[in-house]
């Protein structure tokens, strides 16, 4: 009998706040997988249940309820009891410790006297009964960094490797280091809720304007503007201790961003307001907060790739999302390869749970996050006919589009299944011509609605990545940055980051999406360049686009000259 394996990640009850999300697997393989944002169209959807993600998988595989084997959860709550003794110094490496933090249960009681604030699992399992009616499949939990961890290790394709995972907070934890084997993953060393890697960026963030746990990446874009600063950096370095020992607790110990960012006010001021112009000290601090986290990074990576002699490792966690941090561990001459799981959010929690609960050399080897809905053209059709929108069907699709993007047209490029994780990868686009920096201005200003400084990041065939990239290698996920070279950065101008000329690539490979690498290849044909300025299909503040219906919606709303509807092409 096939099995079907349900995990989901709620962001209520004590399983966390923000990124919600649902897979469902069939015989180990991970088959269908949707952030529940992208249905209810609220941003991270905090404080939601998952309920949309999991009817998306279960009407996927035509399934109800009933028909799944097991159910999933990332997060053991009743772990957040060992918070005061991480914060203690107590919990530290071993078997024992790991032992112990495996076995340990929270009794009735002691949910009781916390008021429920740790969560339970029974709180969800009410929730599932209340939708779905009984009985329940039965429900297992997991501990939150062991699904970021599975998620790096499994789908790697590395028979061993060192795996650090990075985020805001688990239950207890916030860096944890592990070692993956055959056998599966070993925590070696915890880095208490505290002193949070993840949470130190979160309030740099919140004190330069931006919303923590939202906003980083806008940091981390800024941060090439600035330059070394000696007075932001020394301050800073008061505060924090850098490195494999690092300690943040200053800003991060009590908990919460306006703790820290009240810290800050005393070390430097008053916070930037929401709109404010940047200055050359709001640049610096940025440089200089990237700085400081590449540094404990990289010390981190350096210190327990030596211990171990692994030198093939894997990244996963809200803070692996930072693709110029990412860049600094893959040019290290301790590291060999580097895998990234590209939803390192907390929605790639499911994508772990699922994993963790396999042999790691049982898992298949990541290529694509192609796990969402797709449409067919009989179905766009309908839609547009209903509501009297004029379309074409060309003959040859891919032609027509990238000769439309060599004379300047931004379009919306809307195809086959929705990508899982924080980046548009050719399915749910927004395209333009990446040799001019005009490019970038006109979709900042008339489709994205952002800053002017933003920079976008290009998809490129990956025949041609050594052309364009200094030590170039396989990036399908858009979250690593290469220097590149400087004789064909006027091929690419808007792509390159204006405050250092690196690049955030996407590489395509015909057998990865087929559809998409027609269309690079037709626009090499026709302009001599292999690549697209490739954004993500959505508004400044709002989700990925997920129907036909949101496509269109946005492209008329949005600065947009085209819209590609799987075979359909809408002009205005």
């Amino acid at each position: 009998m096939p099995e079907y394996v349900l995990a989901f990640k709620p962001a209520v009850d004590g399983y966390g706040v923000h990124d919600p999300s649902a897979v469902i697997f069939h015989d180990r393989e991970l088959i269908f997988g949707i952030e529940e944002e992208r249905l209810n169209r609220r941003k991270t959807a905090p404080n939601c249940f998952p309920i949309q993600a999991i009817r998306a998988c279960l009407d996927h595989c035509d399934i109800e309820m009933e028909d799944v084997d097991k159910i999933l959860l990332p997060y053991r709550p009743e772990l957040k009891l060992l918070q005061p003794l991480s914060s203690s110094g107590q919990i530290e490496t071993g078997v024992e410790v790991l032992n112990f933090v495996d076995t340990i249960q929270a009794t009735p009681l002691i949910q009781r006297a916390l008021g429920g604030r740790i969560g339970s699992k029974a709180q969800i399992e009410r929730r599932l009964r209340d939708e779905f009616g009984s009985p329940l499949p039965p429900v297992e939990e997991h501990s939150h960094h062991a699904c970021h961890a599975a998620s790096a290790f499994h789908p790697s394709g590395f028979h061993q490797a060192l795996v650090v995972t990075l985020d805001g907070k688990g239950e207890y934890d916030s860096t944890v280091i592990w070692r993956g084997t055959s056998r599966g993953i070993d925590r070696i060393k915890t880095y208490p809720a505290e002193n949070s890697l993840g949470r130190f960026y979160g309030v740099i963030t919140n004190y330069l304007g931006y919303r923590a746990f939202n906003g980083e990446g806008k940091v981390m874009g800024l941060a090439p503007y600035g330059s070394e600063n000696k007075s932001i950096e020394s301050k800073l370095r008061s505060i924090v201790d850098t490195g494999v020992d690092y300690d943040v607790t200053l800003l991060t110990g009590e908990g919460t961003i306006d703790h820290g960012v009240s810290v800050l006010e005393d070390l430097f001021g008053k916070k930037r307001s929401r709109g404010e112009e940047f200055t050359d000290f709001h640049k610096d601090l940025a440089f200089v907060t990237q700085k400081l986290l590449e540094e404990t990074v990289t010390d981190i990576v350096r210190t327990y790739t030596d211990e171990f002699g692994l030198h093939d490792v894997a990244l996963a966690g809200g803070v692996a999302l930072n693709c110029k941090m990412n860049k600094q561990v893959m040019e290290m001459d301790c590291v060999d390869n580097l895998f990234i799981q590209p939803v390192s959010s907390d929605a790639g929690l499911a994508v772990g749970a699922g994993m963790l609960r396999y042999r790691p050399s049982s898992v298949p080897d990541m290529s694509t996050v192609y796990w969402g809905p797709d449409f067919s053209n009989e179905s766009i059709a309908e839609i547009l006919d209903r509501n009297k929108i004029d379309y074409t069907k060309p003959d040859n699709l891919e032609a027509r589009v990238a000769e439309r993007i060599a004379d300047g047209a931004l379009v919306g490029w809307f195809q086959g299944r929705l990508e899982m994780g924080p980046r548009a990868l050719g399915n749910r686009s927004i395209l333009a011509d990446p040799r001019t920096e005009s490019s970038r201005e006109n979709v900042n200003k008339y489709v994205k609605h952002r800053e002017g400084w933003r920079p976008f990041a290009p998809s490129m065939l990956a025949e041609a990545a050594e052309e364009y990239l200094q030590h170039a290698e396989e990036s399908p996920y858009m979250i690593k940055t290469f220097e590149t070279i400087p004789e064909k950065r006027d091929e690419i101008m808007g792509v390159l980051h204006p405050g250092d000329d690196t690049t955030r690539p996407q590489t395509v490979r015909e057998s990865q999406n087929p559809r998409y690498h027609r269309l690079l290849s037709e626009f090499e044909r026709q302009t001599g360049v292999p690549v697209l300025l490739n954004t993500s299909f959505n508004d400044h503040g709002e989700p990925i686009v997920t129907t036909p219906q949101e496509a269109i919606k946005d492209f008329y709303g949005m600065g947009l000259d085209v819209l590609v509807l799987e075979d359909y092409l809408l002009e205005k």
